[in-house]
């Protein structure tokens, strides 16, 4: 009986987390616009920059075994000409890629904990950079390594040699995949397009392949347009859509974003079922602070104090002078 109750467990954890919660089955990131490296390998380097942002992300905080993430990536852009080389477009401030450093590289770590599964990973990516004469065509590669791991806590007695479901299941697997990611960014908007988990790997709950989950692969599409209203003060709408490959259901995230002296900004978003976000930042010199608060406006928000995301990054490249090696627009 014990068996089958546990074996009951898994089989609704895994259909809720693999099927129809598809938006559970990756990260859900409510600052994506301020790290879309998150969710587009095209996006490493793209800006000029070499940078390194941390995300925190803590959903329906009070519940248990509520989705945590953690997220911590580096990308940079490299130069085809050396240090001694030096080009004055370095010093412009315009929109223009330089010529110099075609190709970015970009790496992530990442930690995602939704129940009793957990999947922890790594990413390293690839991405090459096209100038046009007022735009920039990026594309990106990532090669992604991650483990799914499924907790016994609370659930299975490890002194009972005749517990068939820990005999008979694989705790923790090693799964490789691949994403792919194509960015077009001009000054006033940009567009994106990324898939994820090209492979669809499938992991499996028992040895003998009773309980098998597949991971979905899923498509990404992001825009966003820039109002200049003054030259302290602009406005940033943007939409994010995200759909697993069956297209039966999607997410759509449709945000406006102030910014004021390019170093404050505040703004809301809209997210389909029903949640409201709520986010502001500020920078300090090269060091970012961000902040978003999701309110659910469903029956789940009487049971939790809401969900929490932190941000923190660093850029280098500002000045031309202490970073001349580095290729910016």
């Amino acid at each position: 009986m014990r068996y089958l109750i546990i074996k009951g467990y898994l089989l609704l954890l895994g259909s809720l987390l693999f099927t129809t919660a598809f938006g559970q089955q990756l990260p859900v990131y409510s600052q994506y616009m301020m790290n879309m490296f998150l969710i587009n390998p095209a996006i490493a380097g793209a800006d000029g920059y070499t940078s390194v942002n941390l995300t925190a992300r803590e959903q329906w905080l009070g519940l248990p075994d509520s989705p945590s993430t953690q997220a911590l990536s580096f990308q940079t852009r490299l130069l085809k000409r050396s240090y001694i080389s030096r080009s004055r477009s370095i010093k412009k401030k315009n929109i223009k890629p330089s010529r110099m450093g075609k190709v970015g590289l970009g790496a992530h770590l990442f930690t995602d904990k939704n129940g009793m599964i957990r999947r922890t990973g790594v990413q390293f990516t690839y991405a090459y950079h096209i100038r046009f004469r007022k735009s920039q065509l990026s594309f990106g590669l990532s090669a992604v390594g991650y483990q799914m791991n499924v907790s016994e806590n609370g659930f299975f007695d490890a002194t009972d040699p005749d517990d068939q479901l820990l005999l008979n299941y694989d705790r923790s697997v090693i799964i490789p995949d691949m994403n792919f990611g194509v960015f077009y960014k001009t000054k006033d908007y940009y567009a994106g397009f990324s898939a994820v988990n090209l492979f669809e790997s499938v992991f499996k709950i028992g040895k003998n392949g009773e309980n098998n989950f597949k991971m979905l692969r899923y498509y990404y599409l992001t825009g966003g347009y820039e109002f200049k209203f003054s030259k302290d003060l602009s406005l940033i709408p943007s939409v994010l859509m995200k759909s697993p490959d069956n297209f039966r259901t999607f997410q759509m995230d449709l945000s406006s974003k102030l910014i004021y002296k390019e170093s404050y900004w505040g703004g809301l978003s809209y997210r389909t079922a029903d949640v409201m976000i709520i986010f502001a930042g500020i920078k300090v010199e090269n060091f970012y602070f961000g902040y978003a608060f999701d309110y659910a406006f469903n029956s789940i928000q009487s049971h939790t104090f809401g969900s929490h995301e932190f941000m923190f990054a660093v850029k280098f490249g500002e000045s031309a002078r202490r970073y001349r090696w580095l290729s910016r627009y």
